[in-house]
């Protein structure tokens, strides 16, 4: 390991921070897709790995710096209005110190997931570093705790709490994401290109970024991407669809509820069902 990756890890952090954690994320969708064409056309540069998916839009850098900025300038420095929001470009803030707080986890997430591959975790070891980050990021720059306050501020008094969503949205995600993940699994299974969906979806999120309301879907496209592989069946791709679908409605419901800063629940459900999938098929 050479200073001058750490050095770039520092800058895809500030770089995160500068634009915002979401439009970084949507960048490496962009440079994800345009890799997969590269690739496609016999080009033997790995946009995918060096930069999608490197120290300048890799999420655990670049996101996860945009991430613990946000929560910093919001909290501790009271820039913007909510420590969780992951839209917001930092340049507002014209503040050094947030852009800091952004490198030094581009830093971290660097080293963390380096650590993680070195140990050889059967995960996916990069949405495992965004989700280990956004919780040193609770922690430190947080106060409601791990899953969230769910506290009435006029009352203080903790209100019902839903962990679970409620049969027709359930339904609705059901019939939506085993569509999703049979679509996906079919061009896995045919280009063999497992992050495919994956790339696409962090693309489509553009669209959230301009404000419409539309689906967060790279954690159930990458999991379907992941079992295909594994298995050859679409049927099955389609099947952790669902379950990452479902996964990641929890995750979002325990960890990203209630809360003064961002713990990503795609990245949560993409390191567990890696873990599945990776270990056991």
């Amino acid at each position: 390991m050479g200073v001058e990756v750490v050095l770039a890890a520092f800058g895809g952090g500030v770089f995160g921070a500068l634009i915002g954690a979401l439009p970084a994320f949507i960048f490496t969708g962009i440079m994800g897709l345009m890799g997969i064409a590269i690739m496609a056309c016999g080009g033997n540069i790995d946009i995918v790995g060096n930069i999608a998916f490197g120290t300048l839009f890799g999420p655990h850098i670049a996101f996860a710096g945009g991430v613990a900025a946000a929560a910093y300038a919001a909290n501790k420095k009271h820039h913007i209005d909510e420590g969780n929001d992951t839209i917001t470009p930092l340049l507002k803030t014209q503040d050094s110190s947030v852009l800091i707080v952004g490198g030094v986890f581009g830093v971290l997430g660097f080293l963390i997931n380096s650590l993680f591959v070195h140990m050889g975790l059967q995960t996916d070891t990069v949405a495992m570093t965004v989700f280990t980050s956004g919780v040193i990021v609770r922690l430190l720059f947080g106060s409601t705790g791990l899953i969230g306050k769910n506290e009435n501020v006029a009352t203080s008094k903790l209100e019902k709490r839903s962990f679970f969503p409620d049969s027709k949205t359930l339904a609705f995600s059901i019939v939506w994401s085993v569509s999703l993940g049979l679509v996906i699994s079919y061009i896995v299974n045919i280009t063999q290109i497992g992050t495919i969906g994956f790339c696409i979806s962090a693309f489509s999120l553009i669209f959230v970024q301009m404000g419409f309301e539309f689906p967060t879907t790279h954690h159930i496209t990458l999991v379907a991407g992941y079992a295909t592989i594994a298995t050859g069946n679409i049927f099955i791709g389609a099947v952790f669809a669902v379950i990452a679908c479902i996964i990641g409605e929890l995750a979002g419901r325990t960890f990203n509820s209630y809360c003064d800063t961002h713990i990503d629940p795609p990245a949560t459900t993409i390191f567990l069902c890696s873990f599945v999938i990776f270990m056991f098929m």
